[in-house]
C-alpha cells in the first residue's frame, strides 16, 4: 500500500496541462499515421464497450443493434476532444459501466450521478492515491463475469462463427485492449469465411474493416522504433 497522504485536499492546478496544445505539430505529415491509429483505437474501443454494456442493459433491438448509436458516438467523441484539450485522461466509455447496469442503472441519470461523484472525488485525491492499483482487480473480475454471458449466444454449431468469437474474447485480455480484440476478431472472421468458401456471407463493411486493421498493424510493424522502444506491433505499437 502507498504511503498515507491524508484524506482530502484541493485538486491540483489544471493550468499546467489545460489547453497546452501544440497545434503546429499537427502540420507534420508523420502525425497522420498516429492520428489514424488513435482514431481506430477510440472508435472501436468505444463501439465495443457501447454494444457490450447495452447488451447487458437490454437496450439492443431485435436485430442486436444499438438504437441511436450515432448520437452515442458523437457524445463520446465530443467528450474525448474536450477531455484531451483539458489535459485529462481519455474521456470515453468504459466497460466497468456494466457494474452500474447490474445495479439497475439504465438511463443518463446514472451517468450524471457518477459525474457528480467523480467531481467530489477530486477533493479526495490523497485518499485515492493511498489505494494501490491492484485493488480494482475484484471489480474488473466481476465485470468480466458479467460480460462472459454473451458467449452463450454465439452459434456454436458454425465453426466460421465461433472461432472468430473465441479469438476476439481471448485477444482482449492478452493484449489489454478491446480494440485489438475487435481487430483480430474482424480479421479472423474475414479470413475463415474466405478459406471455407463462404466469403459471400461476410458483409462488405466487415471486409473493409478487416483490411484496414491489417493495414494498421502492418504500418505499426514497419514503424517500430527498435528493441525496448515500442510495444509489439500486435499490441497497438
Amino acid at each position: 500500500m502507498s504511503e498515507f497522504k491524508g484524506v482530502a485536499d484541493l485538486p491540483p492546478d489544471p493550468g499546467t496541462v489545460m489547453f497546452q496544445l501544440q497545434i503546429p505539430d499537427l502540420l507534420n505529415l508523420a502525425i497522420v499515421g498516429i492520428v489514424f491509429a488513435f482514431l481506430f483505437t477510440d472508435l472501436f474501443d468505444t463501439t465495443g464497450t457501447l454494444i457490450g454494456v447495452a447488451h447487458r442493459a437490454g437496450l439492443l433491438d431485435k436485430d442486436g443493434k444499438l438504437p441511436r448509436l450515432q448520437r452515442a458516438l458523437v457524445a463520446d467523441s465530443t467528450a474525448t476532444v474536450i477531455g484531451a484539450a483539458a489535459g485529462t485522461s481519455p474521456v470515453t466509455c468504459y466497460i466497468e459501466s456494466a457494474s452500474g447496469v447490474r445495479a439497475g442503472g439504465r438511463t443518463g441519470l446514472t451517468a450524471v450521478v457518477v459525474a457528480i461523484l467523480f467531481l467530489l472525488a477530486l477533493f479526495l485525491s490523497p485518499l485515492a492515491d493511498t489505494i494501490p492499483a491492484y485493488a480494482t482487480a475484484p471489480a474488473l473480475l466481476f465485470v468480466a463475469c458479467l460480460m462472459a454471458q454473451g458467449i452463450t449466444e454465439v452459434d456454436w454449431e458454425d465453426v466460421t462463427e465461433y472461432v472468430p468469437a473465441v479469438v476476439l474474447a481471448m485477444t482482449m485480455p492478452f493484449t489489454f485492449s478491446i480494440t485489438d480484440g475487435l481487430a483480430f476478431g474482424f480479421i479472423t472472421y474475414a479470413a475463415i469465411k474466405l478459406l471455407s468458401g463462404r466469403f459471400g456471407e461476410a458483409k462488405p463493411a466487415v471486409l473493409v474493416l478487416a483490411a484496414l486493421f491489417i493495414a494498421k498493424y502492418a504500418w505499426l510493424g514497419l514503424n517500430k522504433k527498435g528493441p525496448g522502444k515500442s510495444r509489439p506491433f500486435f499490441l497497438g505499437g
